[in-house]
């Protein structure tokens, strides 16, 4: 059972772990990849020197942070609120209603988010502003809105899988607690932060940390797709994955997108480390190592 997981494994994450190497050399396909020229660092340097490197950094970080808080907050209490229905038809239900934005494509995702936002024929600006007297808003030349949009849409795709990770942890917690806690007389609020929120402590801390791992990575469907690319947004739309995917389109050089992903690795390693080493001095049963 275990091994088309391990073939997956191997085949997407260990066998192309060779390509590093693309990151330090100045690739010409004649020569092949490792028959290219070696060049250092220089592949780095584009990063650096591109005076951009804070803008996309704070962008990637930032809103990561945005969809790590949000997002485990809602998925909870939507687990939550799945766990109280207890009609099991409903409960299916609601539980695909809210998975199924998740299996959908980004482009599609896109297309949506723009019926909405378009100036000529969205909904916003042809449904719900006229009915206040307001003005069309061209959303894709106004960076302002989109920190919102862009949480809004991240967290309307993802809660579903996110939240029915959380609700498998709340149905394997024991119908005794909640038993005596109401023989007790202990309200709904009060078994939830003295019952359920406790116990979902070691998921919370897994997601937390596999979430940490990630944050110097970005959808790349969200900030590309979603704004459609437009530069007028990118001061609140660029992030390190869009920002590379955009240079190597204009260069036609792998080695920097290869030089980025190693910093986005290496950076996520050095951060799961550290969160863990944190979360194994304040809890020590609840560290992942």
């Amino acid at each position: 059972m275990m091994l088309p997981g391990l073939l997956y494994f191997l085949i997407n994450n260990y066998i192309p772990m060779p390509g590093i190497i693309l990151a330090f050399k100045k690739v010409n396909w004649r020569l092949g990849i490792f028959g290219s020229k070696w060049n250092g660092l220089s592949n780095f340097k584009f990063l650096v020197s591109s005076g951009q490197l804070g803008t996309i950094v704070r962008n990637t970080v930032l809103y990561n942070l945005a969809f790590i808080v949000i997002g485990t907050v809602l998925a909870i209490v939507v687990a939550i609120l799945l766990n109280e229905i207890r009609n099991k038809a409903a409960n299916r239900v609601f539980q695909t209603l809210i998975l199924l934005p998740y299996l959908m494509s980004m482009v599609v995702v896109s297309y949506l988010a723009y019926a909405f936002l378009s100036v000529e024929t969205g909904y916003i600006n042809n449904s719900i502003l006229p009915i206040f007297g307001m003005e069309s808003i061209r959303f894709y030349q106004e960076p302002g809105y989109w920190p919102f949009i862009l949480i809004l849409v991240n967290i309307w795709k993802s809660i579903g899988f996110t939240s029915i990770v959380y609700l498998a942890a709340v149905v394997g917690i024991s119908e005794d607690l909640y038993e005596a806690a109401r023989t007790d007389g202990a309200s709904k609020f009060q078994q939830i932060f003295k019952i359920t929120l406790p116990c979902l402590k070691p998921t919370i801390i897994t997601m937390f940390i596999l979430s940490i791992s990630k944050i110097f990575f970005s959808d790349f469907g969200l900030f590309y797709q979603v704004p459609k690319n437009s530069g007028i947004l990118y001061p609140v739309t660029q992030t390190i994955d869009t920002y590379v995917y955009n240079a190597l389109m204009n260069q036609n050089n792998p080695g920097m997108s290869a030089a980025a992903g190693l910093f986005q690795s290496v950076v996520g390693c050095v951060l799961v480390v550290l969160s863990n080493a944190l979360i194994r001095k304040v809890s020590a049963e609840d560290a992942l190592f």
